[in-house]
């Protein structure tokens, strides 16, 4: 790993300030929002919009890539990121807001393509594990700083969205001036979707629910603390508290499920993660028990999306990994897309409780599935080994991430 850091460090220094970034501006524009007397189910429309251009990003970025290269593309998507940023507090209407959510989500979508392609191009055979696993390391530091920095200053002022405006932009220093050479671009071929859905129906499902369950956590937790009268910094610590739960339990769920039925697990822990958002949606918790939710939510939800990765994994041969995870990230997408209009809805409609509500019916909709599944067809055996994936992650990554946790031949699905 030390080498790997040291050989990588301006694109993994990079990825980090781009990760700050990233995650101030989700959390400012909930507070803001509130403070600017936005309507929840309008701030959701601003929310689910930088998912809109994300997944846009995802399937136009690598044409454009190819066209006019790496650098270019860079450069051009990381500017107009910089520029959005301050745009916010000039034009405070959530119309003009989630217009530019839309640009925003688009460009960060472009700058993560590049960079991991990058990162792919420079590791070797032998480094290439570590080397993403520092890429999703640093992006969760990144974002659990961005939660601090929310601390400096008011949300009224100017100050907190200059702040992440001036990291981005800083952040393409040190991958510009890098001496690596660009790399040669060959964008993921997509399994189409009915051969996917034979494949892992689950693994689709999932896929789906779980990116439901990523956008309202990580769109509209600021909102719903806002609309409970949280403070700026305890909703920053709830916030914080679900990324670091993530990077807590991560590793331990993934040892667990290269040890037995992953369909098991993803049911057990769905089934754990509605259990408690209905006792936060039920009961009016203290700060302290919303910080313990944060961190199980957290603490579930980001090994559950690699958990179900993992198990379509176990299907496929490594030539179809790469293509597979295409299609799955499309559809994580498409889920995401949702997640915050629906949770803004249910928050419209019964009020703040509606956060925890959405969430936990994504959860309990896994859980039903994943056990109903069992019932169809015998689990196969591990092929492919578990590995941490970020839901920030191109396809690029997680196609890279699939195949370095390759094991083996794939199970034959049964029908």
């Amino acid at each position: 790993m030390p080498n790997v850091i040291a050989s990588s460090w301006p694109l993994l220094m990079g990825v980090m300030l781009l990760m700050v970034g990233n995650g101030m501006q989700g959390t400012l524009l909930g507070i803001r929002g509130t403070m600017e007397g936005f309507r929840t189910y309008e701030l959701s429309i601003v929310m689910s919009a930088y998912f809109a251009g994300f997944l846009f990003g995802s399937l136009t970025v690598p044409d454009m890539i190819r066209r006019v290269g790496h650098v270019r593309v860079f450069a051009a998507l990381g500017s107009a990121i910089s520029a959005v940023l301050v745009l916010y507090p000039v034009a405070p209407d959530w119309i003009v807001w989630a217009l530019l959510r839309v640009l925003i989500g688009f460009s960060f979508c472009g700058v993560y393509i590049t960079a991991e392609s990058w990162l792919n191009n420079t590791a070797t055979n032998e480094t290439r594990g570590q080397a993403l696993s520092a890429y999703m390391i640093v992006q969760m530091i990144g974002i659990i700083s961005a939660q601090i920095l929310m601390n400096v200053a008011s949300p009224e002022s100017f100050t907190l969205f200059v702040i992440p405006s001036v990291l981005v932009s800083l952040a393409f220093m040190p991958i510009l001036l890098t001496v690596t050479q660009t790399p040669t671009f060959e964008s993921n071929k997509r399994l189409s979707f009915p051969k996917l859905w034979r494949i892992s129906p689950l693994g689709c499902i999932g896929m789906m629910l779980t990116g439901g369950i990523f956008s309202a956590m990580f769109g509209m937790a600021s909102v719903w603390g806002a609309k409970s009268g949280l403070s700026v910094q305890e909703i920053s610590i709830f916030v914080g508290a679900m990324y670091v739960g993530g990077l807590i339990l991560q590793y331990p769920i993934g040892w667990l499920s290269d040890r037995r039925d992953r369909r098991g697990l993803i049911l057990w822990l769905a089934a754990a993660a509605a259990a408690i958002m209905a006792l936060a949606a039920v009961f009016a918790l203290p700060f302290v028990g919303l910080i313990a939710v944060a961190m199980v939510l957290g603490g579930i939800a980001n090994p559950l999306y690699s958990l179900l990765i993992a198990y379509t994994n176990d299907f496929l041969t490594k030539d179809d990994m790469a293509a597979a995870s295409s299609g799955l990230l499309f559809l994580n997408g498409l889920g995401a897309i949702f997640g915050p209009l629906l949770t803004g809805w249910m928050m419209e409609v019964i009020g703040p409780r509606g956060f925890f509500l959405f969430i936990g019916l994504n959860f309990f909709g896994l859980a039903a599935y994943a056990g109903w599944r069992m019932t169809r067809r015998a689990a196969p055996g591990v092929t492919g080994a578990y590995a941490a994936v970020a839901p920030t992650a191109s396809a690029l990554a997680v196609g890279a991430v699939m195949e370095e946790a390759d094991t083996g031949e794939p199970s034959l699905p049964q029908p």
